[in-house]
């Protein structure tokens, strides 16, 4: 059958690309293992030149096909599966790029570009180790143009096409009997993006974080090769600038995600040990405790086996990281986690097929790698790296083991877990090896490599050690943790985690002014150190002095869904236009507004400071589900200052999707013990109270408020009380309505009429009054984290800098 309106030129043209990426790819692999053989040097450049042909030929390819999924997506062709399944019409421009790595081909096509551009560099700069490394390089571009594919061999699929037809594979459907299907109403718009990924933390993150699992091949591929071609020591100086890079890049993607999870998430905070959290964390420490192995061999000669070891287990655990997210394996434990696509097979030989050989090779190398047998100096520097390198690792190896307990249930039947607390089993753990780290921070870089006087190592850090005990006393007297949830032996660890974190700024500043003499240029470790102290200030003060601002003051206890775990004394409820007390704040819900594409709700929540008066406005929103599920997720919004944040999140919103209700007040005038009646019964106004002081309201005698005290009366012989407020403050006069929910009736305190009789608004409604539950924190002195993020990323490029420069300088002098 012949289909009318479709368009198979782009999908033709990507798919031959696909196919295409996967034999360049294969072709280069073998090229440059076959130019690692030869003994001539003609030979070797003639298959280099082969290999770089089809390398480039690979990279264009795999660009090819990520700007024509682009152009599908963005022209809107439904009849694609992707586009379909991961776009819609009423998505913003900037949306359009996540669309593509909402899907597990996108995510698999962004990482083969990264590892393509970093290929390319290596060509460019590689100089005599471009073969064997590129060798490597080439054969996981080849692993990963697999996943691309979509095809059948033997009745066996390999891979997920990107573009695939929608009616190729739903080919039983009936609409696909219809040659013009395409006019169909179904077909007229796609599915849309998850609405978790409607952020734009979310257009910036994928990307930063595949650049980084890209970028730990790198470090991956100079380990195998040195160990492939015996070349056991030469490499480590070259590879030093590509791994900080590594670390860099990985490093960032896991913040950015973490500052996507504090702006669209609803747990209240950045990191919550979700496992695909855990799973991208665990090569970053790996990788760092290498860095330092390798800079402790440059130095001394020690470690080399360890640092080859640790370089060839990062990207070891990234393919692992991504069988945990992509394989469906982690579904029900993570919010990230993509569902299963049926390449878990395929995934599994994937990880067989870099994990068997390269340790495989360095295991069966390993007595011949270079080690000095004589223990290192328990006062030298060296000793010291070392000992963080381990404590990195282990802590990596605790979080891994931790995070893969599904695949060891769904391996072995069993039905292990880290507990009911899953924050606190890792807590527990990572606070000690925070301070571990903090305190080899602070205190290595005054050891000397080789050996050191002790007393040349204490005197210099006494001053920052005095320091950082009068700040941690200073806190605990001005401003206490009280952070008591599991106990006073966590507060206390907390405090010991404090005084270490501190000490890791202070030890390195004193470091870098005494040290280094204030020479910055060479102080890219100590400021990447400072970085990280400041980061782990930054987590202890905002997480344990963390503040529930939004106490249910109302009384009225919202339905939550049990799965949200929302604790409804912690869930301000809000009716439209009412302010409502809530501690420091009066918070008032005063409008909602749909976006023009009407698929996102915001609401405009007031908020004031009752001492200050300082008034602010907060925007959380509700996203149309697109995405297996009815209804709106919440999207929160913060205010910050320099040293707080006040973060909000709409916990729960009644009857969204219906109009809403025009009804207004009615006006009704009373004297004291006199009634009204309204639809379902009576009103009776019982009297008037100056300056009440009760549970809502709290009022001195230099204000001005009047609170009329009234007694419904319904029908069915039910009785309600309602308590409207006038208030006169700084000469405006406000009006604090009190709703009746029972009987979908507002009553507000109008003005004071003739003859001293007072004027009652009465509102009634057919529909729900509007209203919504608020949940609102606030995060003490967050920026400290978010600064230290910051100077920890300058403190890697510095080093990068600095040590790509020295290797220029080497290479000029050989």
């Amino acid at each position: 059958m012949e289909y009318i309106g479709e368009h198979l030129l782009p999908g033709q043209i990507g798919h031959f690309c696909a196919v295409l990426s996967l034999v360049a790819s294969l072709v280069a692999s073998l090229a440059y293992f076959r130019s690692t053989k030869c003994t001539t040097e003609s030979d070797k450049n003639s298959w280099k030149r082969i290999a770089r042909v089809a390398f480039g030929l690979n990279v264009v390819t795999v660009l090819t096909i990520f700007f024509l999924l682009l152009y599908i997506i963005s022209n809107h062709y439904f009849e694609y599966n992707y586009a379909w399944l991961h776009s819609s019409k009423s998505l913003d421009l900037k949306y359009l790029l996540s669309c593509i790595w909402e899907g597990q081909e996108g995510g698999f096509l962004l990482w083969s570009i990264w590892q393509g551009v970093l290929g390319l560099l290596l060509i460019f700069r590689g100089k005599d180790w471009e073969a064997p490394v590129m060798t490597v390089v080439s054969f996981a571009q080849f692993a990963l143009a697999t996943m691309l594919l979509g095809i059948y061999v033997f009745g066996v699929k390999i891979g997920l096409n990107p573009f695939a037809l929608v009616r190729e594979l739903n080919q039983d459907a009936p609409i696909f009997a219809m040659a013009d299907y395409m006019k169909l109403p179904v077909m007229q718009d796609g599915q849309g993006l998850n609405q978790l990924l409607q952020n734009y933390w979310m257009v910036i993150h994928p990307p930063v974080l595949f650049l980084g699992f890209a970028s730990t091949l790198i470090p991956f591929a100079f380990a195998v090769a040195a160990v492939w071609k015996r070349r056991y020591t030469e490499w480590t100086r070259p590879v030093l600038p590509w791994a900080l890079f590594s670390a860099f890049a990985l490093g960032l993607g896991i913040m950015l995600g973490a500052a996507w999870a504090y702006e669209s998430l609803t747990f209240g905070g950045y990191w919550a040990w979700d496992p695909v959290e855990n799973a991208s964390l665990v090569p970053w420490l790996i990788l760092v405790a290498g860095l330092h192995t390798n800079l402790i061999f440059n130095s001394t000669g020690y470690s080399l086996r360890t640092t080859t070891l640790f370089y060839i287990l990062t990207y070891l655990f990234v393919i692992y990281s991504s069988f945990l997210t992509k394989s469906g394996v982690l579904g029900d434990s993570s919010v990230h986690a993509f569902t299963s696509a049926g390449l878990n097979s395929q995934m599994m030989i994937w990880m067989a097929a870099f994990v068997i050989p390269s340790l495989i090779l360095f295991f069966s190398h390993y007595k011949r790698i270079p080690a000095i047998p004589k223990e290192e100096n328990t006062y030298s520097r060296e000793f010291w790296m070392f000992i963080g390198s381990l404590v990195l690792f282990l802590s990596g190896l605790y979080v891994i083991v931790s995070t893969s307990l599904p695949v060891v249930n769904k391996l072995f039947g069993t039905q292990l877990a880290v507990g009911e607390d899953v924050e606190f089993s890792y807590n527990r753990i990572q606070i000690w090896i925070a301070v571990l780290l903090a305190l080899l921070t602070a205190i290595t870089q005054f050891f000397r490599y080789k050996n050191t006087q002790p007393k040349h190592v204490w005197k210099r850090v006494l001053l920052p050690a005095l320091i950082s005990v009068a700040i941690t006393v200073a806190v605990g007297v001005f401003s206490p943790i009280t952070y008591l949830k599991y106990g006073a032996g966590f507060l206390g660890a907390i405090y010991l985690a404090l005084f270490a974190s501190v000490f890791a700024v202070a030890g390195n500043i004193g470091y870098i002014w005494k040290g280094l003499n204030g020479k910055l240029k060479a102080a890219g470790g100590s400021v990447a150190h400072i970085g990280f102290g400041l980061m782990l200030v930054g987590i202890l003060i905002s997480s344990s002095k963390k503040e529930v601002l939004s106490h249910n003051t109302t009384g009225l206890n919202l339905p939550f869904d049990p799965a949200s775990k929302e604790n409804p004394l912690e869930n301000l409820t809000l009716i439209r236009t009412v302010p409502t007390n809530m501690g420091r704040y009066t918070a008032t819900y005063e409008r909602d507004t749909l976006n023009d594409k009407g698929n996102i709700i915001y609401y405009q929540i007031r908020f004031e400071h009752n001492e200050t008066k300082e008034t602010f406005y907060l925007y959380p929103n509700l996203i149309r589900n697109t995405k297996g599920a009815e209804g709106f997720s919440n999207n929160p919004d913060s205010k910050h200052y320099w040293n707080k944040d006040i973060f909000s999140y709409i916990s729960y919103a009644d009857k969204i999707d219906e109009e809403r209700d025009t009804t207004t007040f009615q006006p009704r005038i009373l004297d004291i013990q006199d009634t009204v009646f309204y639809s379902n019964g009576f009103i009776v106004l019982n009297g008037v109270i100056h300056n009440p002081n009760n549970e809502r309201f709290t009022y001195n005698a230099e204000d001005t408020a009047l609170m009329a005290d009234i007694t419904i009366y319904s029908k069915d012989s039910r009785v309600f009380n309602a308590n409207p407020v006038l208030e006169v403050r700084s000469g405006n006069i406000h009006h604090i309505p009190d709703t009746v929910y029972a009987q979908n009736m507002v009553i507000n305190f109008n003005r004071i009429a003739e003859g001293n009789k007072i004027e009652l608004g009465v509102k009634e409604s057919t529909a729900i009054i509007p209203f919504v539950s608020l949940k609102v924190y606030l995060f003490p002195h967050i920026n400290l984290l978010w600064a230290g993020t910051i100077i920890m990323f300058i403190g890697f490029i510095m080093s990068i800098v600095r040590r790509a420069k020295q290797l220029r300088t080497r290479l000029k002098a050989v």
